[in-house]
């Protein structure tokens, strides 16, 4: 088999199966472990899959930059948004992560609604400049320009006096075996911080970051309280964390 039709294989089996095991394609494919693990590599570098160990996973397509993303499952992101502003109590302090879909949540949020947000994107901030009863307070840091989020030590500081009742999470991939991701390992540090501040952790996962992964562990599924998602129940990545006792929220559930 050529390398080419090794590595179509490859990525159509990331599609339907959600992960590759390195051993079993050699068998398989009747070649060496050490040539599926040269295509992985390659694969990898092009940004097509994540590697892990004993093989890979799909990339997510959610680690492109802050313009890029605007334009990335936009319906879904204003779904999944729609579901979590719904979470949100009159009264609440939310913590809202950076991002497009937390920027869709901020958007989303009733105009009658009387609550605090505290959020280190200054774009979400923005957002509810002209919101009429949610009061905004912006943690300040170094600006990571990728996500436009703040984040390092001054931005750690700042969150010791936040307690809020939730945190809306934003990642680039949800998996089961890699967990909830990001592409940033300093972003990824950031976001354990933003969770330690709040009663409840829910992660916001638009249709693209469901079965995907990236190189850096935020959170293991059991710290948070829900996924919120608009995939259908029956996606195989949905049914597997399902069965693994994750919570499942979004439209047609009862969570």
């Amino acid at each position: 088999m050529l390398a080419a039709q090794r590595r179509d294989t490859i990525l159509d089996r990331l599609r339907t199966e959600g992960r590759v095991i390195a051993r079993d394609l050699a068998e398989e494919l009747g070649t060496s472990e050490d040539t599926v693990r040269r295509d992985l590599r390659d694969l990898a570098a092009a940004g097509l899959c994540q590697r892990v160990y004993g093989g890979a996973l799909p990339a997510s397509p959610a680690v492109a930059d802050y313009r890029a993303r605007q334009s990335v499952g936009t319906a879904s992101k204003q779904v999944v948004a729609a579901a979590a502003a719904a979470l949100v109590r009159p009264g609440a302090t939310l913590l809202l992560d950076g991002g497009t879909t937390a920027l869709a949540v901020a958007h989303a949020l009733p105009p009658d609604l009387r609550a605090t947000v505290v959020t280190h994107s200054p774009t979400v901030a923005a957002a509810l400049v002209e919101h009429p009863t949610v009061e905004v307070f912006v943690i300040g840091g170094r600006l990571f320009k990728h996500s436009a989020v703040t984040s390092g030590a001054a931005a750690v500081e700042a969150l010791a006096g936040v307690q809020a009742d939730l945190f809306l999470l934003g990642v680039t991939g949800v998996h089961p075996v890699a967990g909830l991701t990001t592409g940033d390992a300093d972003e990824a540090a950031m976001k354990r911080a933003l969770a330690r501040r709040a009663a409840d952790t829910y992660v916001l996962a638009s249709a693209e970051k469901i079965g995907a992964a990236s190189p850096f562990t935020v959170l293991p599924f059991t710290e948070v309280a829900g996924v919120v998602t608009d995939v259908p129940a029956d996606d195989p990545t949905l049914v597997e964390l399902a069965a693994a006792g994750v919570r499942l929220l979004g439209p047609g559930r009862e969570g």
